[in-house]
């Protein structure tokens, strides 16, 4: 038992430190702020298909990463919120591995353009257009970090996946 629960710290901060790592990454490439924001860390919110250790460290990481590249409280807080939601999400999915990244993608297209149209504008400047446009921006972005290099992650991890992750 005390095993298990060991791994799955270890697994959960290793999983918090490459979110960090990937985060960071995608910043210095100047990839994250762009109005089709890639970052290479969200590919890792598929990782609750493989096990449930993830679902904190990507918590973690996120949370860290919008602390260390200097988010706005409110990215902090619901940005967070948002891969958390995400990765719960891909778990309750892990039994159909092609729609593990829907949740990450969806919950990120939903919460970070209020986020961002709150954030950045007076209230009586945000327009349901507005938020429309962010929505397909982000959630462009998450389609191709999340939905397409989330799934090449998946289904490299996936040939390993009792190596990697136990069970």
């Amino acid at each position: 038992m005390y095993r298990k629960h060991l791994r799955n710290l270890t697994v959960a901060a290793m999983v918090a430190a490459l979110y960090v790592l990937f985060t960071w990454l995608a910043a210095v490439l100047g990839l994250s702020s762009q109005p089709i924001q890639l970052r290479f860390s969200e590919a890792l919110c598929i990782l609750p298909y493989f096990t449930p250790a993830a679902i904190p460290g990507l918590f973690i990481g996120c949370l860290l990463s919008n602390l260390l590249t200097g988010a706005v409280i409110w990215d902090i807080v619901f940005g967070s919120l948002a891969t958390l939601i995400g990765a719960l999400g891909t778990y309750a999915l892990r039994r159909h591995s092609w729609l593990t990244p829907l949740p990450p993608i969806a919950a990120n297209a939903i919460i970070i353009p209020l986020v961002i149209a709150y954030s950045t504008l007076p209230a009586d400047a945000v327009t349901l257009p507005l938020l429309l446009g962010y929505a397909a921006t982000v959630g462009i972005g998450e389609l191709l970090s999340c939905g397409l290099l989330g799934l090449l992650l998946l289904h490299l991890l996936d040939k390993h996946r009792h190596a990697l992750f136990g069970e």
